[in-house]
C-alpha cells in the first residue's frame, strides 16, 4: 500500500521546522552550499505523481513509507552529481543536513533495497522476462562485435530492409509499439518534469518545435562475459559454455563520430529550446539498442510522445540527414507536423518531378544557366511554390543566358508543386530564412546530451541494464527542468 505521502506543503513545513533546531555551522552549509539546491527542491512538487505511483502498489500488506522522500533524495543524488547509489545512501546517513533537504526524519532513512524497489515498480516489463544480469547466463558468443565498418562518416545501415515503412504505417494504426517498458516512467518524468515546464511557459502549448537525435552511452561491462564454468581449472582455456554478463542488455553500436564500434545502448531524446531564456530542454528520452538506427528510434520515439502527451501539440521536428526517408514525411504529413529534416546527399532524383525541370539536390530549381533559382513563396491559388530567376531578383551579377531565356525584365519564372515529393518540397522551402532559423533549434539535442552524459556526469555511474540507465536518465532530465525553471524564475525576479 502506499498511504504515506508527504505532500509537498508537508515537505515546505518540514524544512522550515527542521531549520530552527539547525546549529549555526549547518544554517551556514544551508544558506551557500546548499542554496541554490535548496531552491530547486522547494520548486519541486511531486503530488501529483502520488495517484499514478499508487496503481504500481498493493491495495493490502504492509504499507510503503517514505516514497517521495526516496524520489527526492535520487533526485538530491544527482543534482550533487553522486555517480554511486551506495555512497549516497552511505552518504545521507553520515550528513544530516543531506536526509533533511530529501525530507528524510532522523531515524527514518530509506535502507538501499528500497531505491532499488521503487525502480522495479516504475519498469513495466515482466520480471520473469527481465534478464538480471545476476543469476541468468547467455551464449558465449552473446555479443558478437560487427567485423565490417562503415563508410567514413557513416553510421551503420537497418539491419532489415525497409523496416521505417513497416514501423511507419503501425505508428499510423496504433497509439504504441509492443515491449514499451519505458512507458511508466515516461509517465512520471510528464508529471514530475513536464507539465510544471509547461505550466512555466518554459516551451509553447499550441505547438512545440522538436528536435531528435542518439547518442551513444557506454557500457561499464565486458562485452565477453565472465566465465563461470570449472573448464579452466580443467586445462580448457577456449570453452563455449554459457556465461554471465553483467549487462545483458548492451550490445555493440558505432560511433560515427570517433569512427569506432562501442559496447552499449543508443540514448534517443527529443529536445525542445527555448531562445529567450536561452535553455534546452528534454521532453522525451528513449533508450534502445545500440545498432538501431536513428531512423528507427525517431519514428518509435514520435509515436510514443503523442501517445503520453496527447494534450502538447507538435509543430515542427527537426533531425539530421540519418532520418532522411519517405516514411518519416509521411508520418509528419499525416499528423500535421513541419519536417525540418536534412537531406541525405546519397539520394537520387525523384521519378514524380518532370523530366524538363533540372534541380539541385534539394530540390530548388536550376536556371538555364544552372543558377539556382530564388524562392518567391507559395502560391495558394496554384497549390505551387513560385521560383524566380536568379539575375532578374539581382542574386548574381551577370548571366549568360538573359537574351534567351525570357526577355521579360521580371525574368523567368518555375512553379514546382509539394504534391511532386514531400521530401524535396516541405511545408516550409529549404533556403529560405524561415527554414534555417527553424532548423537550427536541431543542436540542442546535442546540448542536452552534453548535460546527461557529463555534466550529470550518467557516464560515469557505474550502472548496468536498460532498465538502470532509463531510470536515471529520467531523474537527470527532472534536473534540467529544475534548472531551467530556476533560471527563469531568478530571470523574472532580476
Amino acid at each position: 500500500m502506499l498511504i504515506h505521502w508527504q505532500s509537498h506543503q508537508e515537505y515546505l513545513a518540514f524544512l522550515h521546522e527542521t531549520k530552527v533546531h539547525l546549529d549555526s555551522s549547518q544554517r551556514i552549509r544551508l544558506h551557500s552550499e546548499f542554496a541554490a539546491v535548496r531552491e530547486k527542491l522547494r520548486i519541486l512538487n511531486l503530488d501529483p505523481v502520488m495517484e499514478d505511483l499508487s496503481q504500481f502498489y498493493s491495495h493490502t500488506g504492509r504499507p510503503a513509507i517514505n516514497q517521495v522522500q526516496i524520489i527526492r533524495s535520487l533526485i538530491l543524488m544527482v543534482m550533487l552529481r553522486f555517480t554511486s547509489l551506495t555512497a549516497w545512501v552511505e552518504k545521507l546517513k553520515a550528513d544530516s543536513l543531506l536526509a533533511v533537504l530529501a525530507g528524510f526524519a532522523p531515524a527514518s532513512l530509506a535502507p538501499l533495497g528500497s531505491y532499488f524497489d521503487l525502480m522495479d515498480r516504475l519498469w513495466s516489463q515482466p520480471t520473469a522476462l527481465q534478464n538480471t544480469g545476476r543469476k541468468d547466463l547467455f551464449p558465449a558468443h552473446n555479443n558478437k562485435k560487427p567485423s565490417r565498418k562503415p563508410v567514413k562518416g557513416k553510421k551503420l545501415p537497418n539491419k532489415h530492409s525497409g523496416i521505417t515503412d513497416t514501423l511507419a504505417t503501425y505508428a499510423l494504426n496504433h497509439d504504441s509499439f509492443p515491449f514499451h517498458y519505458e512507458e511508466r516512467l515516461q509517465q512520471f518524468f510528464r508529471l514530475a518534469a513536464l507539465i510544471p515546464s509547461l505550466r512555466d511557459g518554459l516551451f509553447p502549448a499550441d505547438g512545440v518545435t522538436l528536435s531528435g537525435d542518439g547518442t551513444c552511452v557506454h557500457s561499464h561491462s565486458s562485452p565477453y562475459g565472465h566465465k563461470v564454468c570449472k573448464c579452466r581449472e580443467n586445462g580448457i582455456q577456449h570453452c563455449s559454455c554459457r556465461r554471465h554478463f553483467s549487462d545483458p542488455d548492451a550490445d555493440w553500436g558505432w560511433d560515427s563520430d570517433e569512427e569506432v564500434f562501442y559496447f552499449g545502448h543508443t540514448l534517443y531524446m527529443l529536445c525542445s529550446h527555448n531562445p529567450d531564456i536561452g535553455i534546452d530542454l528534454p521532453l522525451h528520452i528513449r533508450f534502445l539498442n545500440a545498432r538501431r538506427h536513428d531512423s528507427v528510434s525517431a519514428i518509435v520515439s514520435l509515436r510514443e510522445f503523442k501517445t503520453v502527451n496527447p494534450d502538447i501539440p507538435i509543430r515542427d521536428l527537426c533531425l539530421d540527414s540519418a532520418h532522411d526517408n519517405y516514411p518519416t514525411y509521411g508520418l509528419c504529413q499525416e499528423w500535421d507536423i513541419r519536417p525540418f529534416i536534412d537531406l541525405n546527399t546519397n539520394r537520387g532524383r525523384p521519378t514524380s518531378i518532370p523530366d524538363s525541370l533540372s534541380i539541385d539536390q534539394d530540390g530548388t530549381p536550376l536556371c538555364m544557366a544552372g543558377y539556382r533559382m530564388v524562392n518567391w513563396g507559395y502560391i495558394k491559388q496554384k497549390h505551387s511554390r513560385k521560383w524566380r530567376c536568379p539575375f532578374a531578383c539581382g542574386k548574381v551579377d551577370s548571366c549568360p543566358c538573359k537574351e534567351k531565356c525570357s526577355p521579360s525584365a521580371y525574368g523567368r519564372c518555375v512553379y514546382t508543386k509539394p504534391e511532386w515529393d514531400i521530401r524535396l518540397y516541405p511545408p516550409v522551402a529549404r533556403g529560405t530564412d524561415e527554414y534555417q532559423k527553424i532548423y537550427n533549434n536541431r543542436t540542442s539535442c546535442e546540448r542536452v546530451n552534453n548535460r546527461v552524459l557529463n555534466d550529470y556526469h550518467l557516464h560515469d555511474m557505474g550502472i548496468h541494464t536498460r532498465k538502470r540507465y532509463s531510470f536515471f536518465t529520467m531523474v537527470i532530465c527532472i534536473n534540467i527542468h529544475l534548472d531551467a525553471r530556476l533560471k527563469k524564475r531568478q530571470k523574472l525576479a532580476t
